[in-house]
């Protein structure tokens, strides 16, 4: 894929889709939010729904709870074989009476003993499908909305078409209860009484609800009592809370009712056979979102648009800069270095990148024309360097030739010096590579020692301790022997009395540890820092070359990092001892 489509991707990928992910997370947390919030207007909306319908049935037990209990009822009632006079009659219409109640009837075990309008007759009274309730009640009142006593009303307008009985059928809101004697708390007879359905439409018309909502009262068996539109009384919905065992801790959940998906929520009235439910459907709830989405696609729209036009006027310019100075570099592949030329003054960094290359192709041919130069001289000096290379083997034969004549004339002690010569310079000339064994080291500063104990007129005796294990562990050329002309100069040299030099490599784990020890008289911590500091101070007329304490240190940390390194500890009066600290590195 090309440099320029993947740019576009890129700006699609880390632009375009986040928006519309954020768009549609945003979306759905607001629909959520929405939908929790709407469950919440009807959870309080329902609350106070039923409030009121209790408050209003109260009113209809209230008259009821009176009324049983008065004598004109149960005498009625106790006496079901005497005829009802007028005065009674009008004294139970005097006691059972209130705007809402539109009639009422008054049975007894066998037969209708009184009602002010046309009413069921006993056996219609006991087929209603609420009537068991009546009798399980034990005197309490049932209720019966209009949507569970459509089936009753049917059959009496079949029976009896009268026009008070199919008003009632049709939407009236039933109280039943069984009527107990005042003394002996004996079932003696049953009270009806119809209630008109404006009692249901005052509590339910002011129901808050949203927009096209709709508030239902619906009974355990799932036939809808009452519904504040009027469009469903008496029809069977399959609510899962209605089932047993039904909980999702919410109060609220999304379903389809009447084929459109629907936000339900339901509370259990204090009627316990009955519950309050509010359908809202979800298109009503997700309008109100719609704000949000339409601003997610515009987003997502406007940053796809960017995309387009940052690749057509940005991206383009950047690409055809970047593919000049591709073509470049082809061409000083091939050795060409002709510049290549600007597409345009942007005054950005492709204008940085085009005259970079430029001044960097300039400089590589340069370079060639200088490393051609410098070729033609390395030839040059290694013709030199081989006629320089006469002078060791001249310094080792010449060593040999004195090494042989004083074996002639007897004198071992100089026999044994040159050796040692021939050998130093050997190791310290011949020995190409860096890294050296630690047994070459130190036979390195064997030889060294010999010598000087020439020198010295064996004023001074050494010891060199490695263990067997530690003589192959690789290390830096040149790094003990520095430490012991130190030795040597500041502490052995002024010293009266025989002096001893001490070298001795231990095994520190992944380290190692060569530490020189002299019996000299020790240094104050400013002699030491002087010391450590001069590269060329008193030292210089025993070594014009010499390497200083400061050198090896350095040196170490160069090649094996800050951890390693020399550590030096002396005192007056007591010696000192340097520690050289290496890694243990097998060859």
């Amino acid at each position: 894929m090309k440099l320029r489509r993947k740019i576009l991707l890129a700006i699609i990928l880390l632009v375009f889709i986040p928006v519309i992910a954020m768009g549609s997370v945003t979306y759905y947390t607001y629909s959520q939010a929405m939908e929790k919030k709407s469950s919440h207007f009807y959870w309080i909306s329902l609350q106070e729904t039923d409030r009121r319908l209790k408050f209003a049935l109260n009113e209809i037990t209230t008259i009821s709870n009176f009324a049983i209990t008065q004598q004109a009822v149960q005498q009625a009632l106790k006496q079901p074989e005497s005829a009802v006079t007028y005065n009674r009659r009008q004294e139970m219409n005097n006691l059972i009476h209130h705007p809402m109640i539109l009639s009422f009837a008054l049975y007894s075990h066998d037969r209708l003993i009184y009602s002010d309008s046309d009413a069921y007759t006993l056996a219609e009274l006991q087929a209603q499908e609420w009537y068991g309730r009546v009798v399980e009640a034990q005197g309490r009142p049932v209720w019966a909305g209009p949507g569970e006593d459509r089936a009753a009303g049917a059959l009496i307008s079949d029976q009896a078409p009268s026009t008070g009985r199919i008003e009632i059928a049709s939407g009236a809101l039933i109280q039943a209860r069984t009527i107990k004697d005042y003394h002996s708390l004996e079932d003696i007879g049953t009270l009806i009484i119809y209630v008109k359905p404006d009692l249901l439409d005052q509590v339910f018309w002011e129901a808050a609800t949203l927009k096209q909502g709709d508030i239902l009262l619906v009974n355990q068996e799932g036939r809808i009592v009452f519904d504040k539109s009027g469009e469903r009384i008496g029809e069977h919905a399959a609510f899962p809370f209605l089932e047993a065992g039904y909980s999702n801790g919410k109060g609220y959940y999304v379903d389809d009712d009447l084929g459109e998906s629907s936000l339900i929520t339901y509370l259990p009235s204090h009627h316990k056979e009955w519950f309050l439910v509010a359908v809202t459907e979800k298109k009503l709830i997700a309008s109100e979102s719609s704000y949000i989405r339409n601003l997610a696609l515009l987003l997502g729209g406007s940053s796809l648009l960017s995309a387009f036009l940052f690749d057509r006027f940005f991206v383009r310019r950047l690409v055809q800069s970047i593919i000049g100075a591709v073509n470049g570099m082809k061409q000083v592949k091939r050795g060409s270095f002709v510049p290549i030329p600007s597409p345009g003054r942007a005054d950005d960094e492709t204008d940085l990148l085009i005259d970079g290359f430029n001044r960097m192709s300039a400089q590589i041919e340069e370079l060639l024309q200088q490393i051609q130069t410098e070729q033609a001289r390395k030839k040059e000096a290694e013709m030199q360097a081989l006629v320089a290379q006469i002078n060791p083997h001249f310094i080792y034969n010449s060593l040999e030739s004195i090494n042989s004549m004083a074996v002639l004339e007897g004198n071992r002690n100089i026999s044994k010096m040159v050796i040692s010569l021939g050998k130093l310079l050997r190791i310290s000339i011949n020995e190409n590579q860096e890294l050296i064994p630690l047994s070459m080291e130190l036979e390195h500063v064997r030889h060294y020692m010999n010598i000087q104990k020439f020198r010295f007129e064996d004023q001074f005796d050494y010891e060199i301790t490695i263990p067997e294990e530690l003589k192959f562990v690789v290390t830096q050329k040149l790094i003990v022997q520095p430490i012991v002309e130190n030795a040597l100069y500041h502490a052995i040299e002024p010293m009266e009395e025989p002096g001893l030099i001490r070298i001795a490599v231990s095994d520190a784990g992944d380290e190692v540890f060569i530490d020189i020890t002299d019996n000299g008289p020790g240094f104050s911590k400013e002699r030491l820092q002087k010391l450590y500091g001069e590269e060329q101070g008193p030292a210089r007329k025993y070594r014009e070359n010499g390497v200083g304490l400061k050198n090896v240190h350095e040196r170490l940390q160069i090649r094996f990092g800050g951890r390693y390194g020399m550590m030096i500890c002396s005192a007056p009066g007591f010696g000192s001892t340097i520690r050289i600290r290496i890694p243990k590195m097998l060859p």
